[in-house]
């Protein structure tokens, strides 16, 4: 049976949510709850996924986060390197290379165009890729994969990972649009 596999980079999502939508540091009850990413991953393409939360533990491990996203479900990736590496970057890379041996779907949560040339060959049309994102912070260059397959998914309006509505400008599709949201 396939799965699919849940990669989360946090370092991104949190650096997003942060630097480009709040303008600071997120509270608790700003940031996703994670475990509705996971139910999404589950419910969306109905079958078991597996979450793999991916971290840079250079400078020690948040054991109190890792102990929260091991009760959540999800395996923590503790990462260590040197300052001039992207030790997540690079792990999720690798993740997305070994997933091309397997029949598994994937679904990726970040912005990052670092992860195009990893995705790309993933995009078979056997299995389904989908990315997890503030849509107008992903890369642009997953825009062009769309037409190979890849699913995008809104990480705050489609999955509902928040307890709170943020603070974004959401570009709107027409069938969506209620003017009452304007009155």
């Amino acid at each position: 049976m396939t799965m699919s596999y849940l990669l989360v980079d946090g370092e991104n999502i949190d650096a997003t949510l942060g630097n480009s939508i709040l303008g600071r540091r997120p509270h608790p009850d700003e940031r996703p709850r994670w475990d509705r990413v996971l139910t999404f991953t589950e419910d969306t393409w109905g079958q078991p996924a597996k979450g793999l939360f991916f971290l840079n533990a250079s400078n020690g491990l948040p054991m109190t986060f890792v102990q929260a996203l091991r009760a959540l479900g999800y395996t923590p990736v503790p990462l260590s390197g040197t300052p001039d590496q992207s030790v997540v970057d690079m792990a999720i890379q690798q993740m997305l290379e070994a997933i091309r041996e397997r029949d598994d779907d994937v679904m990726l949560v970040s912005h990052d165009g670092d992860f195009l040339d990893s995705v790309t060959p993933l995009l078979d049309g056997e299995r389904r890729v989908g990315l997890i994102a503030f849509a107008e912070f992903r890369n642009s260059g997953f825009h062009s994969l769309i037409s190979r397959g890849m699913e995008f998914f809104d990480l705050e309006h489609d999955t509902l990972a928040f307890n709170t509505e943020l603070p974004r400008m959401r570009i709107i599709p027409i069938e969506e649009f209620d003017p009452a949201q304007f009155l």
